[in-house]
């Protein structure tokens, strides 16, 4: 999918638009913070209404982060790693398979080989073998000479494979990000933020979670109060490694999260570790500021196809070489695995948009939806699961229902906001053979013969749960606004909230009863964008709606209408002007 289309609204009718009031707080910390109101009103949204607050957030300093000390459970799990390092014992770093757990695992491993240890990674296959941590690994591990088992981005819930760790001489440190149960897996240590209720950042990456531990260990070999230079350097580039591991996990990219992302984003350029370098080159953005959407909808997608694809190890072995040639050969077969992945989501996207529309599963009494094909690939389920959340606004599960060896088929959910899908699916649990995740993704394994009722018991918990209202596409404006307040100088300062990303999107306003100030234009390689001048009577702007262009000839009809946008400085062949890019056109 193209920077464009990501960018753009699918242009589905019926949006509701939600516009917050102006706050009249707004005035003062604008005087506070010596920005303007469109800047504050944004902060106050953001549940930012102190000018203390404010500062932070504007200008976050890599001295704010939380001590890594004081993450639970770090201590123990240090001393455990001292003593492995100190012995020779063998470690294994294992990790998720997606972005979060391969960046999480790159920086352990690195840490720990700086300081001379017996280390290795082992990533699971995301179809053979599934999300988190299996016993048949454990047991492979335990053959292999491990003796130190290190979990990244996962094992706050297996049981078993703690048990089966414990019965084979395996130490087992469980460092993990996703919510855990009220009884807790046999561990040396479990590094996790939830373990203390008065943990000031409760909702980090698995990435996030494994950076503070190579904090704390780097601090435990370190003879000085200051790291010596190999560390240092390569805890600064971590920050890089654990804000694309932040990003592409969709946290909240507040607090903690937004100093250590907006520290890793602006370093991320100049990163020493070669499989950066050679990821960013790949895909052609060498020179190029780097911001969340980037690494949201460029580098990361590539990251994930080697794990959507074939297996995720190659990406790890991409972020941990030292070879600048061997990361560039890793970093293009990437980039053609990426290619394979979108035209795959393409068509299942098709297929299942086909199916929904076929049955009725966009019906405004319908509250979830449940998809299964045998040809669809497991890899790319998940994927396709949140476009179709994006488009149909209801809860979905996509299932590739292959046959396998372990007679399971696998499936991927995604949820909406307020919807906890992770309760959802423990409603449900009896037709299911495994499943895990949190309130907004997901993952199962059932019968194929079980899906059909599977589904049916979703819907039920859904429609108790779902009303109507909560099924309709929503777009949160931050305010409604004249086009004259959107100076250069304005949109210029409203990239001081970057990065974007959950917990802070990108701000969208909205301008009631603008006319067309000369005739629309559509352009694209198929006429699918539009492009058209507007004015409010005051000012005049220049528009840009990606997936507009069918709205050509019924912006004629009308003598005003509304627009909901992002406004950014547009650039393109030395420009330098303020540009909006459409989220929506209310027509009526």
């Amino acid at each position: 999918m193209d920077e464009s289309s990501m960018l753009s609204s699918t242009c589905m009718q019926n949006k509701q638009w939600i516009i917050k009031p102006p706050d009249e707080r707004s005035a003062q910390l604008a005087r506070s913070l010596n920005v303007s109101t469109v800047l504050a009103q944004v902060l106050i949204n953001r549940g930012i209404t102190d000018a203390q607050t404010g500062a932070v957030f504007l200008r976050p300093r890599l001295t704010d982060l939380i001590p890594p000390e004081q993450m639970p459970g770090v201590k123990t799990a240090v001393q455990r790693i001292k003593r492995a390092v100190e012995y020779k014992e063998k470690i294994t770093i294992y990790g998720d398979y997606d972005v979060d757990g391969i960046t999480g695992v790159a920086i352990l491993w690195q840490i720990l080989r700086l300081l001379d240890a017996d280390v290795d990674y082992y990533v699971p296959h995301r179809i053979d073998e599934g999300y988190g941590l299996n016993p048949e690994a454990v047991r492979l591990l335990a053959t292999s000479g491990t003796r130190l088992l290190i979990t990244v981005d996962c094992g706050i819930t297996a049981f078993r494979s703690a048990r089966l760790a414990r019965q084979l001489g395996l130490d087992l440190i469980i460092t993990d990000h996703h919510r855990p149960d009220p009884d807790l897996p046999q561990a040396v240590a479990i590094v996790h933020p939830a373990m203390e209720s008065d943990y000031p950042n409760q909702d980090p990456a698995g990435a996030m979670v494994a950076f503070k531990l190579a904090w704390a260990i780097a601090n435990q070999f370190n003879p000085g109060t200051r790291l010596e230079p190999k560390l240092r350097d390569f805890m600064l580039d971590a920050t890089s490694l654990a804000a694309m591991g932040t990003v592409a996990d969709i946290v909240d990219l507040r607090g903690e999260n937004r100093i250590l992302t907006s520290y890793g984003l602006k370093s991320l350029p100049d990163c020493r570790l070669s499989g950066i370098q050679a990821l960013i080159e790949s895909a052609g953005l060498t020179g190029h500021g780097l911001d969340s959407f980037h690494i949201g909808f460029r580098l990361a997608p590539m990251l994930n196809a080697a794990g959507r694809m074939g297996h995720a190890r190659l990406a790890v072995e991409l972020l941990t070489s030292g070879s600048p040639s061997r990361s560039t050969q890793i970093a293009e077969y990437l980039k053609e695995q990426n290619s394979r992945r979108q035209q795959y989501e393409r068509k299942i996207f098709k297929q299942a948009c086909n199916v929904i529309v076929s049955k009725g599963l966009n019906h405004p009494d319908q509250r979830s939806i449940v998809l299964a094909d045998p040809e669809w690939h497991g890899g790319v389920i998940g994927i396709v699961a949140s476009r179709i959340v994006d488009k149909f606004s209801r809860p979905t599960i996509m299932i590739n229902a292959a046959d396998n060896e372990s007679g399971f088929a696998q499936g991927s959910a995604r949820s909406i906001p307020g919807f906890c899908l992770l309760s959802a699916i423990k409603a449900c649990a009896k037709h299911l053979n495994t499943f895990g995740g949190h309130e907004m993704a997901a993952g199962i394994t059932i019968a194929p013969e079980k899906i059909e009722p599977f589904a049916a018991d979703f819907e039920d918990y859904a429609r108790q749960k779902l009303g109507e209202h909560d099924v309709v596409t929503r777009i949160h404006i931050d305010a409604e606004t004249p086009l004259s307040e959107l100076r250069k100088e304005t949109v210029d300062e409203l990239r001081m909230l970057e990065p974007f990303g959950q917990g802070n999107p990108e701000p969208v306003f909205a301008t009631k009863g603008v006319r067309l100030a000369c005739p629309p234009r559509r352009v694209g390689s198929g006429g699918d964008h539009l492009q058209l001048t507007i004015t409010d009577g005051p000012a005049t702007m220049r528009c840009i709606g990606f997936r507009f262009g069918r709205l050509e000839k019924k912006l004629f009809d009308r003598e005003s209408f509304n627009i909901a946008y992002r406004p950014h400085i547009n650039t393109y062949n030395g420009g330098n002007n303020v540009e909006l890019i459409l989220t929506d056109i209310q027509l009526d």
